[in-house]
């Protein structure tokens, strides 16, 4: 499945400031770092600039991840008209059959795992929840399990937090 390209106006601060520090803080001190070990001669015995090619190989590969997704990201920077409706950046708040109560904030793929009560708008709850109203019962079905709940509060917080 392919991955939504929405993403917060505070998760697409995030990731253009990774992105920005892998490039002009990381990446270079590595390179000086390759190149010190390289100057000690024989480089395959040398455990500091394997290490360090390693390295910079993961941080190539991160930042063309982030150049890519940066450029294809849809930035979400405002509240729904109709805020009695789930829909992206929302924080909504259900009870479980066993009357406990969870709340979730559904954002973008590449920012769910920053704080625990965020879900990715692919996940199966965020799709479940996606146009749902007010005290709607939402069925979530999982490979294992399903399960129901009922929204009990919905709320748009600041686009940028």
């Amino acid at each position: 499945m392919k991955r939504s390209n929405l993403i917060t106006a505070a998760g697409a601060t995030r990731l253009r400031n990774e992105l920005a520090h892998l490039w002009k803080n990381l990446r270079p001190e590595v390179t000086r770092a390759i190149n010190a070990a390289a100057a000690e001669g024989d480089r395959s015995e040398n455990a500091e600039y394997i290490y360090r090619k390693k390295q910079l190989r993961e941080i190539d590969r991160r930042v063309r991840y982030l150049q890519r997704r940066t450029a294809e990201m849809q930035v979400i920077e405002h509240t729904p008209s109709n805020q009695n409706k789930v829909f992206f950046g929302a924080r909504v708040t259900l009870t479980d059959e066993h009357d406990q109560e969870i709340s979730y904030r559904i954002v973008g793929s590449d920012e769910f795992d920053h704080k625990p009560e965020y879900i990715s708008v692919d996940s199966p709850m965020a799709r479940a929840l996606l146009g749902k109203e007010l005290d709607d019962e939402v069925t979530v079905r999982l490979p294992e399990e399903t399960n129901r709940f009922w929204i009990t509060e919905i709320k748009y917080p600041d686009p940028n937090q």
